[in-house]
């Protein structure tokens, strides 16, 4: 079906191994992304991962600041069938029913878990043990469409969210190849959604990102890694901002304060949590580089740090 025309739909980088698993297969003739941003310090105008791929293949862009009213152009370029993946907005009925096959999205979760714009975050930051791809049909509401095709994803106990964000780009991709040809032949069955099951993946926002060291080993460890590398959680030391990157749990019962540094290692030291502590082994200081934890302590008194204290606020 190498002439199959195919309007795709995305912006971040979990979108590009779907394009271009798109664009080895079929006859991709339009990309649609979010428009350019002003990035850095220069506030200079930044492509999205996806417009990028667009450029290099020659396939031409929109960049629709409000696709619900400015589809008339993605009608112009004459889609068999529209495929979605980590876009950004929501795409209006009009252009859900236009294309011949319909509109379908790949979702980094098993849906009806996680609808919303941070599926992966979330599953970690829930100390999840499995997570997965979706390919369904779109409908006019958020991610409630009916499912196409699933493929389960074990999570590992240590991963971070930017690991497993790069294996589900890859699955989605993969997952959607093979689900693909099922679709333009008719074959497919899809399922409805079970409403009563539906959660929410809401967007990360600043508040969620501090550490809050009165939790549990298990949920400061959850929060640092389910931010890894973004955004990074954080917390304050003497009111400056300290991002942690890396950490493991250690049960150690030292009394002491949540938050209180308790213990000095080899590769970082230990902050006191409700149940035990993390040692934070990656970190990066307000105005500074990140490090490894047994960098940052060689640069430092030991004995003087001790008993420092990590806060929320």
């Amino acid at each position: 079906m190498k002439d199959l025309r195919v309007v795709f739909m995305g912006t971040p980088e979990f979108s590009v191994p779907v394009l271009k698993g798109l664009i080895d297969n079929y006859n991709v003739v339009g990309v649609v992304t979010q428009p350019d941003k002003e990035v850095g310090r220069h506030q200079e105008l930044a492509f999205s991962p996806v417009k990028q791929v667009a450029i290099e293949n020659n396939i031409k862009v929109l960049q629709p600041v409000k696709v619900r009213v400015e589809y008339e152009d993605i009608f112009k370029l004459e889609p068999d069938i529209i495929v979605t993946c980590a876009y950004g907005q929501i795409i209006p009925k009009e252009l859900l029913d236009f294309p011949k096959y319909k509109c379908i999205n790949v979702h980094a979760s098993l849906l009806p878990k996680y609808r919303g714009g941070a599926p992966i975050h979330r599953a970690i930051l829930n100390g999840d043990k499995e997570t997965g791809i979706t390919i369904m049909y779109m409908a006019p509401g958020m991610d409630d469409g009916d499912i196409i095709s699933q493929e389960k994803v074990v999570i590992r106990d240590d991963e971070t969210v930017g690991e497993l964000h790069d294996e589900l780009s890859v699955v989605g991709r993969d997952l959607l190849l093979k689900t693909l040809p099922d679709i333009l032949n008719g074959k497919v069955k899809p399922i409805k959604q079970d409403e009563s099951l539906v959660t929410l993946a809401k967007i990360i926002k600043r508040e969620d990102e501090v550490i809050d060291f009165n939790l549990t080993t298990d949920e400061v460890y959850n929060k640092i890694r389910g931010l890894n590398p973004f955004p990074g959680a954080y917390a304050l030391l003497d009111q400056k901002i300290v991002k942690i990157y890396k950490g493991r749990k250690n049960k150690n019962l030292t009394k002491a304060l949540p938050g209180e540094v308790v213990n000095i290692y080899k590769d970082g030291f230990a902050i006191k949590t409700y149940d035990g502590e993390i040692v934070i082994e990656e970190l990066k200081m307000e105005g500074k580089k990140k490090m490894s934890g047994a960098d940052f302590l060689n640069g430092i008194n030991k004995d003087d740090f001790i008993g420092k204290r990590f806060t929320k606020e």
